[in-house]
């Protein structure tokens, strides 16, 4: 059974993150079209930012968070949790 995971990318240096930003966002864009990557966005206070991944396990989700071009070059952290959803109506 599938499970919804949340993956945190907290800030490690703005200037990588701006740099390679083009490519974090096509490996985003890559996976929300697979249809694994179910959400994902920017913290507007420059935190980071959030993924909420669909898959069958964490180990699964590590190869994908692990493989983000921000991960990859140290822009960012990355952070790993099951996300047990009890309510949501989200419309973006």
């Amino acid at each position: 059974m599938k499970k919804l995971y949340v993956v945190w990318l907290p800030m490690l240096d703005p200037e990588l993150s701006a740099l390679h930003r083009q490519e974090h966002l096509d490996y985003l864009t890559q996976k929300y079209e697979e249809g694994v990557l179910k959400a994902y966005g920017r913290f507007v206070d420059g935190w980071g930012g959030m993924l909420v991944y669909e898959a069958e396990s964490e180990d699964e989700v590590r190869v994908w968070a692990e493989a983000d071009p921000y991960v990859v070059k140290k822009a960012r952290g990355c952070e790993i949790h099951e996300w047990a959803v009890a309510k949501a109506n989200l419309v973006v």
